[in-house]
């Protein structure tokens, strides 16, 4: 697929489904599947996929306009396109073809399920298990959060080693097998389409084949592969809500009159100074997004220091972005019709979503000092 009908196609999409359906997916908190199935047979779910699987080959910087023009619409669809993408790139580094080919074909969703109850946003730190039993794997784990959780064909999912040293090894889990279960459903804040669950595993029985690369290496492919996919497109996701929130008060000052003045809210200095930093911070994420996006595709040496701040500082941007678009717009921000407010509660994901932000802050300073980004130094 060229960019030329990758672009048509999503821009397409958004005008005819994720906007218009943006509205009921958050007030019910309904999976937005007429989204995720039209951007499946347009290809752009296997956009990344490279053109040898049947997919369209395009780069990060493809993906993460696709997440940013999807969350200016819709964060939920948004978020659970750039968890899709996170895991097709392990996918695709594992060279898991059955699992690649699926996705290439359009009608397969996955996601990734590392965060656990027992060491919460500590993706690094699994406590579930993964015991060998001849050809089979036997897998136990209580997962905290996995987007697209009932939604998703598969999960790139995250345990304690079989035997190697090291922290993590990461498998290829088909959904529909036998001994995992979803025990709620998600009703949270924001980003309420996400359907963000927890996902549990008894004695689930997978092939010793679905080992994405080998056993007590999966920190490391998680950190040099899956990690820049989900910052920068999670980074991604947080600048398109800025740039709609942006948009949203500039239409509102504009379109607004006090009467009693012959004025609109945009004559009036103190609206117009909150729009002018909104733009800023829009403008400032977005380019050091972009940045960090370049500094990988070049093999740039200050690559991973980009990435992890993009994340940070893209999460401290659409919460402050999303503040002053409410105090700008006033009263009318807190009614359901100028999606300000749906936006402002998307936003507040965003910082503890792992990495939270504490922690980018943190990796940022070791990387910095020349630390190791995990330790207890």
């Amino acid at each position: 697929m060229s960019e030329v009908s990758i672009d048509e196609s999503l821009q397409r999409i958004i005008d005819e489904i994720v906007a218009p359906q943006a509205a009921t997916v958050d007030a019910e908190g309904a999976f937005p599947r007429a989204a995720i199935d039209a951007l499946g047979a347009a290809g752009i779910l296997a956009v990344t996929v490279p053109a040898e699987y049947g997919g369209g080959g395009a780069g990060m910087d493809v993906a993460a306009d696709v997440v940013r023009r999807l969350a200016q619409a819709c964060a939920s669809t948004a978020m659970v396109v750039c968890m899709h993408y996170s895991a097709t790139a392990m996918l695709v580094a594992a060279g898991h073809e059955q699992a690649v080919r699926a996705i290439a074909s359009g009608d397969h969703l996955t996601t990734l399920a590392f965060s656990e109850r027992g060491s919460r946003s500590h993706f690094w730190a699994p406590v579930s298990t993964a015991a060998a039993d001849g050809d089979e794997v036997v897998l136990n784990a209580e997962k905290s959060w996995v987007t697209s959780a009932h939604e998703a064909d598969s999960y790139v999912w995250s345990s304690t080693p079989l035997a190697a040293d090291g922290p993590m090894t990461l498998w290829y889990v088909p959904t529909d097998t036998p001994g995992l279960s979803i025990p709620s459903t998600f009703d949270g804040l924001g980003l309420r389409g996400n359907d963000s669950c927890p996902v549990t595993a008894v004695d689930v029985r997978i092939p010793a084949t679905d080992l994405l690369g080998t056993d007590g290496t999966g920190l490391d492919h998680a950190l040099a592969v899956v990690l820049p996919w989900f910052l920068l497109l999670n980074a991604s996701a947080s600048v398109g809500a800025m740039q709609a929130l942006t948009a949203a008060t500039r239409d509102h000052l504009a379109g607004t009159q006090l009467q009693h003045l012959g004025q609109t809210l945009a004559q009036q200095l103190p609206s117009r100074t909150r729009l002018a930093q909104m733009q800023i911070q829009s403008d400032r994420s977005r380019t050091l997004v972009e940045d960090a996006l370049a500094a990988v595709a070049a093999a740039r040496p200050e690559a991973v220091l980009l990435v992890l701040e993009s994340k940070a500082s893209a999460d401290q941007g659409v919460a402050e972005v999303s503040d002053l678009a409410m105090v700008a717009c006033g009263g009318a921000a807190f009614r359901k019709e100028l999606a300000v407010e749906r936006r402002f509660r998307d936003s507040r994901a965003a910082r503890v979503m792992a990495p939270t932000t504490d922690a980018l802050l943190d990796f940022v300073g070791r990387a910095m000092c020349g630390l190791p980004l995990l330790g207890d130094v």
